[in-house]
Formats: structure tokens, sequence, C-alpha cells
């Protein structure tokens, strides 16, 4: 009887797995492990489209309405520092005796202010308080008032040569003089000019300040 030739595939009656066989497995299971991630980023890369698209329509639809005019873009409200020019009125001398008058030393020289203030009374000006006053102006004087009393300070500045003119808020016609460290002397009485003049601002600004913003210390009560 003829023998049967060897089946190189069965050993010992059970089969033996060759290599392709193998291969063939295992890629089928990693295939069966990748396929539900191959689906998660599917969904992933979906939203993200949808999300991008959604978001470039949002966008033309929100230009085409600020094109139309149908939406306006808040914008910041300009600074509320006042920044009007240095007054350009002409004024008037007015007379010594109508000019009320509050003078300041802002130095550390001693008496200053008192002895300015009888030289002020010596020329028949209003002098009400005289006192100390810190500061942080630097010039001559810093010559203060309210838009009612530009005329008074013109006058005053006529006495006082190198000043610099302030306004603030206040309602009436008192003028503040602060002495400030290069202060030197009054304009002699006999060369005071008394013709119609501007007001001199400082140089640095030129322009006017409200009590906010005025570098000086309003005088306490």
């Amino acid at each position: 009887m003829a023998k049967k030739p060897h089946d190189p595939s069965l050993l010992h009656g059970h089969h033996v797995v060759t290599g392709p066989e193998l291969r063939a497995t295992l890629i089928e299971h990693d295939e069966r492990q990748s396929k539900p991630i191959r689906v998660r980023r599917r969904i992933i890369h979906g939203v993200v489209l949808v999300l991008l698209m959604a978001l470039i329509a949002s966008g033309v639809v929100v230009a085409v309405a600020i094109m139309r005019g149908q939406v306006t873009i808040a914008t910041a409200e300009p600074s509320k520092e006042p920044v009007t020019l240095c007054p350009t009125a002409i004024h008037d001398y007015t007379p010594n005796e109508k000019v009320n008058l509050n003078v300041f030393n802002g130095t550390s020289r001693a008496g200053l202010a008192r002895t300015v203030a009888d030289e002020f009374l010596a020329r028949k000006f209003v002098v009400g308080n005289v006192g100390n006053q810190e500061t942080g102006f630097r010039g001559v004087a810093a010559v203060v008032s309210g838009s009612a009393g530009q005329s008074a300070a013109f006058t005053v500045q006529r006495n006082l040569p190198g000043s610099d003119y302030f306004q603030d808020n206040r309602t009436d016609a008192s003028v503040d003089v602060i002495l400030t460290n290069d202060y030197k002397a009054l304009t002699p009485p006999e060369l005071v000019d008394q013709t119609p003049g501007k007001l001199s601002c400082p140089r640095e600004t030129r322009r006017i300040v409200d009590d906010s913003k005025w570098p000086v210390v309003p005088p306490a009560g």
C-alpha cells in the first residue's frame, strides 16, 4: 500500500499557521482596532469644519451690516482734559481798587506773601487772604481766576511781570497770586503798562486748565 505524501501544513494532526496567514490575521485585527479611532477623527474634523464655516459666515454678515450702517462700532470717548487755548480776548486795564486779590507764598522765603500783599495794598488793590501755599508750579508767579476774573487777572499781571495765568472754576471775579521761586519784584508803579492787552499764559502749555489740572493747590477755605 502506497504511503500518503506528507502534508507540511499539518503537524500531529494540527494545522500549522504559516507566516502569510499570521500576517493576514494581525492586519485584520489592527484594522478592527483602528476603525473606531478613524471614525472619531472624522467626527472631530467635521465639527471643526462646521464651526469654521459658521465663524466665516458670521464675520461676513457683520462686515456687511457695518458697511450698510446697520451696526456701529463703539469708539473711546475723547479725553475730557481741557485743551482750550490761552484766552485771546483783549482786556482793558481794570482800576486797581476794583480788583479783589489773595496773595500766597509758594516759596521758602519767610514773610514774602505779607510783603507783597502790602505792596499791592499800597497800590489800592483790595487784598483778602494772605498766607503760605504749597505748589508744584515753577516760575515767577501763578495768577489764577475764574472766567469772570480775567480782566482783573490781566491788571494783576501788568503789575507782576513774568507771571503766568491759569483759569479755574470759581464763579466770582477774585484773583489769587501764588508767588514762586523766580519772583523778584513788582513792576514799579510808574512803569505799569495800562494799555489794553491779553493775558499771559504758561509758556509750557499755552492753555487754560481747570481746578483738577491746575498745578497749584487751591487755598484752604
